[in-house]
């Protein structure tokens, strides 16, 4: 096929509704002409985010087990090497999220309470007991602080493994209830990807549901969604690409009304919004104090301070959490039982964890909500009086931006060049930034304001000429065919494990 046909049947492709052009690609990805079009333009879009990830001047690859093990020294020396020019990244305020805590006396803390128990496993109930009742307690004290005083849950590994092991409970709970053999979730656009993984991995239809102006879900449109098959409904709080919170008060009576499960993905606020409605913020209810909401989502590893492979989900009654376990009672090893996704698990984590709620206490996690709501604040105006640059919905300490004017990605791209690492968005494009008390040591806020509005100008400046870290977002809003998208983005799953073959 010559390139002026590729280009024409890539015009045709963007022309037609997504369903058309996802089954046209697939058939026009088996001409081998089209493959390798496809495949050397993906490559390109590519070629750049290579060299972030495995940068040149990085230590030999290892590709193979050395014939004589190396000297313990050595192995740590090599681990320091590498991890200190990242650490210098994150600790100075420069990432969105991802270090929720940072300050070295807590980390020690944390290493430590892991080493008194990185050789334990809570699977094993019988050889560490203490494991097991770090995470019951952890589950009681998070359910406490959220309203549950009756509800019940467990510890997960993240974030998705608690909205996973919701949406696997409620699914099984319809069936083995109510009969449901098709089960559907509704949820907004907004709600986190964790939503589709489990829609696809259990096999439950989502009914995506749009968000208003603020980007918060409709609930008239939730309780057009729901058909007789619908398990459950979710909202978030709040939701992670605009940092606002979606009506869970008017979705779980819908919800409740309907016969429907209700799960509040709290992942990212669970920690944090209670201690901002003791501040005196606006914080509309949530938790479990709204009668529908039977289940709920929200990360130690985030805004708990703990280690990172951490969250709990919990549950309003016993009965809905049992629908989550696994029991094998046939198996020639034994009778096995597992709470969750995993058998074996780090106790050492959850020792962390529950060492983290420990030491912070109420005081500690008051003190931290304000530290990080002063500093949001303060970016939230700051970006708000930069010109060209605009405020998504109502935000309190993730912060999303966008711009009528220039091409918001190629901002985040020069934000990129001065160090920063934020968040991209999509429908629309926009940044965002989750402020963590790493934004609120002193200077950072500056530093951000002032590199942002330097980079506004330089993104003004520079138009349409090419930018290296834009392409990708940039084909995503420009080619909407999901089929073409997923093959980038498997590729880049690909090249995150991808190393050098001898000889290249």
């Amino acid at each position: 096929m010559r390139a002026v046909d590729l280009e024409r049947a890539q015009r045709i492709l963007e022309r037609l509704p997504p369903r058309w052009g996802g089954w046209l690609y697939r058939r026009a990805r088996r001409h081998p002409g089209v493959a390798r079009h496809l495949d050397d333009r993906y490559a390109q879009l590519l070629a750049g985010l290579a060299g972030d990830l495995k940068p040149p001047g990085e230590p030999p690859v290892t590709a193979r087990l050395p014939e004589t093990g190396l000297d313990q020294a050595e192995v740590l020396a090599r681990i320091a090497a590498a991890r200190s020019p990242e650490e210098e990244h994150v600790l100075r305020g420069y990432a969105s999220g991802a270090v929720y805590h940072g300050d070295p006396t807590h980390v020690d803390f944390l290493n430590q309470a892991y080493g008194l128990q990185s050789q334990s496993n809570p699977l094993h109930a019988d050889l560490w007991p203490s494991t097991v009742r770090f995470e019951a307690e952890i589950v009681r004290m998070t359910a406490g602080m959220l309203n549950g005083a009756e509800a019940v849950g467990t510890v997960t590994s993240g974030g998705t493994e608690s909205i996973l092991l919701a949406m696997k409970a409620y699914r099984d709970q319809a069936r083995a209830e109510r009969g449901i053999k098709r089960p559907e979730m509704v949820i907004p656009t907004t709600a986190h990807a964790a939503f589709l993984k489990a829609a696809e991995y259990f096999q439950i239809k989502p009914r995506l549901i749009p968000v208003d102006h603020t980007f918060r879900a409709d609930p008239a449109a939730a309780a057009a969604a729901i058909t007789r098959n619908t398990i459950v409904v979710a909202g978030s709080a709040p939701s992670f690409a605009h940092g606002t919170i979606d009506p869970i008060t008017e979705l779980a009576e819908i919800a409740r009304h309907r016969r429907a499960g209700m799960h509040v993905d709290a992942c990212l606020g669970g920690f944090l919004l209670p201690w901002v409605e003791r501040l005196g913020y606006e914080v509309p209810p949530f938790d479990f104090r709204v009668p529908g909401v039977t289940s709920m989502s929200a990360d130690t590893h985030k805004y708990g301070y703990a280690a990172k492979g951490t969250s709990v989900v919990l549950y309003r009654d016993a009965e809905l959490r049992r629908h989550q376990y696994f029991t094998a009672a046939d198996w020639p090893g034994g009778l096995y039982a597992s709470p969750t996704l995993a058998g074996s698990r780090p106790g050492g984590l959850s020792t962390a964890c529950w060492a983290a709620m420990m030491s912070m206490g109420e005081a500690g996690y008051l003190d931290a909500a304000s530290r990080i709501m002063g500093a949001a604040g303060a970016i939230r105006t700051g970006i708000a009086a930069l010109p060209g640059l605009r405020v998504l919905g109502d935000p309190l300490w993730v912060i999303s931006f966008t711009s009528d004017e220039i091409d918001i990605y190629r901002v985040n791209e020069e934000m990129t060049r001065r160090g920063w690492s934020l968040n991209g968005l999509q429908h629309p494009p926009a940044v965002h930034l989750a402020v963590t008390l790493r934004h609120a040591e002193p200077g950072v806020v500056g530093r951000f304001l002032d590199d942002l509005a330097a980079a506004v100008e330089a993104a003004r400046r520079a138009g349409d000429d090419p930018e290296r870290g834009t392409p990708l977002y940039g084909m995503a809003t420009s080619f909407p065919i999901r089929a073409a998208i997923d093959d980038v983005l498997e590729r880049y799953l690909d090249l995150l494990y991808d190393l050098p073959r001898a000889g290249e």
